[in-house]
């Protein structure tokens, strides 16, 4: 298996930028797809963005896109979700995922085998 724990979070203003880390524990990390998922109070956790192991393959939530960067470093078990042009929509409890299937990308949380606690993110405007 593989356990995650996001850091990172904490509270900005709109239109400043947040860099999250999710750093992984398993010496299979490095095959593992991997995806940031958020939840804010009351609402459904909602994909945001995907990276393939090889960190070929990303996707985005159209909702983040072009704002938010995923990438990964194997070499120190650690995948990154770049947040610029913050706006207060984006507060949520932030989640990494793990799927074994390094190959696979999408926005389905079921796909996703591993969790972390989550970093809240919260945004002022």
């Amino acid at each position: 298996q593989v356990q995650l724990v996001e850091s990172g979070g904490g509270l900005v203003q709109a239109g400043g930028s947040l860099r999250l880390s999710c750093a992984a524990s398993g010496r299979t990390f490095s095959y593992y797809g991997m995806g940031w998922f958020r939840q804010a109070p009351g609402k459904e956790r909602e994909f945001v963005a995907a990276i393939s192991w090889s960190g070929d393959r990303l996707y985005y939530a159209d909702s983040v896109k072009g704002r938010f960067t995923i990438s990964r470093d194997n070499a120190k078990n650690t995948v990154y979700l770049q947040m610029n042009s913050l706006k207060p929509e984006d507060t949520a409890v932030y989640y990494c995922a793990a799927d074994p299937r390094g190959w696979k990308v999408g926005e389905d949380k079921d796909q996703y085998h591993y969790w972390g606690q989550g970093t809240q993110v919260t945004v002022s405007s």
